[in-house]
């Protein structure tokens, strides 16, 4: 009996220590409804290009006008905002359902490590885009992605930290391949970020 209670305390040592280190209300839900955003805005994407007659997959080298760029820009602003907005509505209800806090010194922690480099890919993006360098704006995005998701990795659930590895990966590996950049960006916002919210929703649901 002695033995029992033992364990149990230290189980809930355990659990109060993670809580308290760890925010453990992220929601696999989150991720696979950020990359069906992310997919459908692909496809949205492709079909805006085709109304431009560019055709995408002929292999070919498209010169992108300033009004399709600026489109672009925001398709990809209403994409983010979809994925956070999901991303805060079930992480809510998570921590609402956990009865946790859903703001507190280990979110403010995450939210920091997870922002420096995302904000700094934004404004070297930023950069990009002013200086015409379209091509390389999507291997960008996806490595900073990946930084961010590794560096926040710490302060929640260690499988970030794979995702954001892969992440960084295909962004690198889109390097080598310029011009097929939407077909790599829907493969790490979309697929993979899906793949990731399922095993997760799995995992800790």
């Amino acid at each position: 009996m002695d033995s029992k209670n033992y364990h149990e305390d230290l189980s809930h040592i355990r659990s109060m220590m993670e809580r308290s280190s760890r925010f453990i209300s992220l929601s696999g839900l989150s991720g696979v409804f950020a990359g069906l955003a992310a997919l459908l805005g692909a496809i949205y994407v492709y079909f805006v290009f085709q109304r431009e007659g560019i055709n995408y997959f002929d292999g070919k080298r498209n010169v992108f006008t300033p009004q399709l760029v600026n489109e672009l820009v925001v398709i990809g602003l209403v994409i983010l905002f979809v994925a956070v907005l999901s991303g805060y509505f079930f992480t809510a209800k998570k921590s609402k359902e956990k009865k946790l806090k859903i703001w507190d010194q280990t979110t403010k922690r995450l939210l920091l490590n997870f922002s420096v480099p995302l904000v700094t890919g934004g404004f070297f993006c930023l950069g990009m885009l002013y200086h015409g360098m379209f091509v390389f704006i999507a291997p960008a995005t996806l490595v900073f992605y990946g930084l961010a998701l590794v560096n926040a990795s710490k302060f929640t659930f260690s499988d970030l930290q794979n995702l954001g590895y892969c992440q960084i990966v295909l962004g690198l590996l889109s390097l080598f391949f310029l011009g097929w950049g939407l077909v790599f960006w829907a493969a790490g916002f979309g697929v993979l970020h899906i793949v990731y919210g399922l095993v997760m929703h799995k995992k800790y649901k």
